[in-house]
């Protein structure tokens, strides 16, 4: 019996990596090309996609374009009347309204043709443009070539039928999970978010780390559960070792206060933290002995209880191999945290400050998110 195709991976180390992989995977479409953003900008990169899906329709390709309205609350929706026009398709994730205005799509994905898909963090704006230390904040994707790549596309599927939240799908999808795992020799792709049941990325990290030896992690925004938090601790109290960079700099200041909250813990039990330094950080990268994570999703209580995520689940030794070796680069751009060293920085101010953001992210953002899905008819 004929084995079935395996998948291709290929690391996307930078936002000038990624896009220029991104375009030309458009260009060479056939057939389809799907677009999944949080944050689309009408700057000259959003120009150069939206030309691009242009011409590819000119080709007769099928184009659709799905954007989270909250991300993208300053792009205009006429931005996309000539794709629109050209006989494409545009829909915003979610129009914002008060009664649903938490539930959101962070996911970010292209797949072309059913057989090429980018993802990982990258939104579409020049913000991302730059090799991560010297210029464009700091980021990861992965390009998948092989089946994994259709089994992402019905996600997309999915996702752009419930965009506007008019069909009885999806509130029937939130009272009943779907699935949520598909697995594959190679690999798992996970999806969460409401309607979907437990978080198949809490769950799949909690299993992984039971007997885990050695963790790397590189996460924008990082306030995980206990239950995940316990996990990370108990690696490093029966001999193992976690490393975590987190961000120097961050686009949301509040998050970075709240994370750092948990700081004097993880260093006490042996938890070594790292804090990048020349750009903004907004990588998402797991490592778990021999397992690699990479997607949309942080390692916070918003992605891994609130938004809609995307993540694969790769056991595989080449690619592990090659992620620690983009950790030991990013960790030459960091400043290394001691545990004495930070008990002595923090002022009672400080402390203040990063437990009301701990108790706004951990605490009041998922109970008005929660609020919001049960009174959701």
């Amino acid at each position: 019996m004929p084995s079935s195709p395996a998948d291709e991976f290929l690391w996307l180390r930078s936002g000038n990596e990624t896009f220029a992989g991104m375009l030309e995977a458009i260009e060479a479409a056939k057939t389809s090309i799907e677009l999944e953003t949080y944050i689309f900008v009408a700057d000259t990169l959003g120009e150069m996609f939206r030309a691009s899906f242009l011409r590819a329709r000119q080709r007769g390709v099928d184009v659709r374009v799905l954007i989270d309205a909250f991300g993208s609350v300053t792009l205009l929706d006429s931005y996309w009347n000539p794709l629109r026009n050209a006989g494409g398709e545009m829909r915003w994730f979610n129009p914002i309204t008060l009664r649903r205005f938490q539930i959101r799509n962070h996911r970010k994905l292209l797949v072309c043709d059913r057989q090429v898909v980018f993802l990982g963090g990258f939104n579409l704006s020049l913000a991302w443009k730059g090799d991560g230390v010297n210029e464009g904040w700091r980021d990861l994707g992965l390009r998948i070539i092989g089946p994994m790549a259709a089994e992402l596309s019905d996600s997309f599927d999915e996702m752009f039928e419930r965009a506007e939240f008019k069909h009885k799908r999806f509130f029937r999808l939130r009272k009943r999970p779907v699935p949520t795992r598909t697995s594959r020799a190679r690999g798992e792709v996970l999806l969460s978010g409401p309607g979907r049941g437990r978080s198949p990325i809490k769950l799949a990290m909690r299993q992984d780390l039971v007997h885990a030896q050695d963790v790397q992690i590189i996460a924008a925004y990082f306030l995980p559960p206990r239950r995940l938090r316990r996990a990370l601790l108990h690696v490093c109290s029966r001999g193992g070792r976690v490393q975590l960079i987190l961000p120097g700099k961050s686009d949301v200041p509040l998050m970075q206060l709240a994370a750092r909250s948990l700081y004097q813990r993880l260093l006490d039990t042996g938890v070594e933290i790292h804090e990048y330094q020349p750009q903004i950080l907004h990588a998402k990268l797991v490592v778990i002995d021999r397992v690699v994570y990479v997607g949309s999703s942080n390692l916070d209580t918003r992605s891994l209880n609130i938004n809609y995520e995307v993540m694969v689940r790769l056991p595989d030794e080449q690619l592990s191999a090659e992620a620690r070796a983009i950790f030991a680069q990013d960790l030459r751009h960091c400043r290394t945290l001691d545990a004495e060293t930070w008990r002595q920085s923090r002022s009672i101010w400080s402390k203040l400050k990063e437990r009301w953001a701990y108790l706004f992210f951990a605490r009041i953002d998922p109970y008005v998110a929660r609020r919001q899905l049960e009174t959701m008819p």
